[in-house]
Parts: structure tokens; C-alpha cells; sequence
């Protein structure tokens, strides 16, 4: 995939995918690469950004695997800006594939 066409919608797949519920990172980052293809150096920093954003909360759970593991929760600021980026997501992608309906008749 076009590394400028993932770096534009990673930011909202993430917002999206901590709607249905509260995850940590890796398993961020395994539920993003269902839609694109991400590793942890890509989504690690967008974590610590919306965090400092107030987009997300954070805070600790224990695991049966391991040390504490950070999950990361949608705040009623994240909430917004989510639906936000949706609806100028729908809108861009929408003209685009108009646009690209409309070249492809001609």
C-alpha cells in the first residue's frame, strides 16, 4: 500500500479500533495490521501523541503473561475527534472515488 495513503487514515483505523474497546499496544498494533500493514515503531509514537492529545486515557492492568500491560481508553475528547476525522474521511474518500468513476468513463 502507498506509504502517504496509510500514513492518512492510520490516525482514525486507531481512533476506530479503541472504540469497540479498550486495548494495549500490541494488540493495536494487531488489530490495525488486519487493515493495514504497521509494525510498533509506527503506532507506539501515534499512541504517545493522542495520549498527550487527551484523545486517549491510559492506565494499567495486569497480565497473566508478563508484566502490567497499558491500555489505552477513548476519552470524550477522542470521541469527538474521531467522529470528526470520520465524517472528512468519508467526505475525501467519496469525492475521490467519484472522481476516479468519473475518469475511467471517459
Amino acid at each position: 500500500m502507498n506509504a502517504q495513503f496509510k500514513k492518512g487514515v492510520l490516525e482514525l483505523i486507531v481512533l476506530l479500533s479503541v472504540t469497540k474497546r479498550d486495548m494495549y499496544g500490541y494488540e493495536l498494533v494487531s488489530e490495525v495490521s488486519r487493515v493495514v500493514d504497521v509494525n510498533e515503531g509506527t503506532i507506539y509514537p501515534l499512541l504517545k501523541r493522542l495520549t498527550n492529545e487527551r484523545y486517549f486515557e491510559t492506565y494499567l492492568r495486569e497480565s497473566t503473561e508478563g508484566p502490567p500491560r497499558k491500555y489505552y481508553h477513548l476519552t470524550a475528547a477522542g470521541i469527538l475527534y474521531k467522529d470528526a476525522l470520520r465524517k472528512e474521511w468519508q467526505e475525501f474518500s467519496s469525492r475521490v472515488n467519484g472522481f476516479i468513476k468519473e475518469s475511467e468513463r471517459e
